[in-house]
């Protein structure tokens, strides 16, 4: 039996997170919400998901601070992440998509397909 993938989503909008974590069930993998980077930050310590799908501007903590403060986790380094945003000409986007292990979506120029389609490559699924 094949290994249940984790994915952390962290979106301030409710129903872009509800739709993602709809279609990525359908993939076979254990999906965890949050809201703002904040609560994400714990959550990701604590769950270790294999891949965080991230939103760059939320309320209480920016996702590329959050982004920074997983990067003291030896582990945090690593996992792969998935830029979600509108902001994608954002300086501090771009030195983020610097890391082999970030890739970016832009909200705008992208679809459900392109993004289920991406998880699938990084997840390896």
């Amino acid at each position: 039996m094949k290994e249940v993938k984790k994915i952390l989503i962290v979106e301030d909008d409710a129903s872009v997170r509800k739709v993602l974590g709809e279609q990525l069930k359908n993939l076979n993998t254990e999906v965890f919400e949050a809201d703002n980077g904040e609560d994400a930050v714990d959550m990701a310590l604590e769950k270790k998901p294999d891949l965080i799908i991230l939103d760059v501007i939320m309320p209480k903590m920016h996702g590329i601070e959050m982004l920074r403060k997983l990067e003291i986790d030896p582990w945090g380094r690593t996992v792969p992440v998935l830029l979600l945003t509108n902001f994608a000409d954002d300086p501090r986007v771009a030195e983020a998509v610097k890391q082999e292990r970030v890739d970016l979506l832009s909200k705008g120029e992208t679809n459900l397909h392109n993004i289920l389609s991406t998880v699938k490559k990084k997840l390896g699924i």
